[in-house]
């Protein structure tokens, strides 16, 4: 062989070896929620961040009707990952009202403490106050709205018949529901939730709960655990809010490969600073409270060893 080819062979396969060994993106369907609502921020502000931490995924969120439909979609392997709604997920995970789900977890979101905001000229002041009067729930599938169930249910209150309830089409739809005063609160969950910071940013107030009715739900429905909302965590919320909330995580088809999660995990953690500074709520997207948050058994495989890799 002349020098000049043997030269050209070497640095060809020298070439080769430095190429990564994730040649191909692997494409991962990522189920979101409606327009408007926090799901759907959270889940392009992910895609974005994830595909530029680890070139070997392409995350393309897409549009759904919330964590109702994400199940579904999981289940039937329509989408790779989704975002779930803590309660949804507690009754998938335990088989209420359908048949149990073999999903895993692949990161804690973040926690959604659920609360009402009103106007800031509302006489209402506590959830009593708001009986009788029209409540924007959220939409139809949306785990925020069943969160509402369990938690009304709690308070010996009946979501559907206590108040004038309005399902919504999309979660965007509702504050300016509240603000034109067609409805007397708008429910919801989390910080840096879009719904809440609309409405606080035209001039809203925040409803949350008492001491003993956080515990009376908590005896209730043990998964259901109290949470602060600190205070400035919304423009004009000078003063913490006492509620009751959920973990909600990012769930993957069961089939989905090991090494794709354990990209997916590393990914999240990596880029987690870069996507807490475009959303104050991924704060909480770190392996810590996916492991403290999540069932092991419930938990990737591929996760569980990038957690391991952790001391986790």
């Amino acid at each position: 062989m002349k020098l000049w080819s043997l030269m050209t062979w070497l640095a060809l396969c020298t070439i080769g070896l430095a190429l990564p060994v994730h040649a191909e993106k692997t494409t991962l369907r990522l189920a979101t929620a409606t327009e408007g609502g926090g799901f759907r921020l959270f889940g392009t502000n992910m895609a974005e961040v994830v595909n530029e931490i680890e070139p070997s995924l392409n995350v393309v969120p897409e549009s759904t009707k919330g964590s109702g439909e994400n199940i579904e979609l999981l289940v039937r392997g329509a989408s790779d990952i989704g975002l779930v709604q803590g309660v949804t997920a507690h009754e998938a995970f335990a088989g209420i009202g359908m048949a149990a789900v073999d999903l895993k977890v692949i990161s804690a979101m973040y926690s959604s403490p659920g609360m009402f905001v009103v106007r800031a000229d509302s006489p209402a002041r506590t959830v009593r106050d708001l009986t009788g009067k029209p409540v924007a729930w959220g939409t139809q599938t949306s785990g925020l709205t069943i969160m509402a169930r369990y938690i009304m249910e709690g308070l010996g209150l009946d979501r559907d018949t206590d108040f004038a309830p309005r399902i919504l089409k999309k979660a965007g739809d509702g504050p300016e529901l509240v603000l034109s005063g067609e409805v007397a609160a708008f429910w919801g969950g989390g910080i840096g939730w879009p719904g809440f910071t609309r409405v606080m940013e035209a001039g809203g107030r925040f409803i949350g709960f008492s001491a003993d009715e956080v515990s009376q739900v908590n005896a209730r429905h043990g998964f259901l655990k109290p949470m602060t909302v600190p205070a400035d965590a919304y423009v004009g919320q000078k003063d913490p809010i006492q509620t009751i909330g959920v973990w909600n995580f990012i769930l993957a088809r069961p089939d989905l490969p090991d090494d794709v999660a354990y990209r997916l995990a590393k990914a999240l953690h990596k880029g987690q600073s870069l996507l807490a500074t475009r959303l104050p709520q991924a704060r909480e997207t770190t392996p810590e409270n996916t492991r403290a948050g999540a069932d092991g058994h419930r938990i990737h495989p591929g996760v569980m060893k990038y957690l391991k890799e952790l001391g986790l």
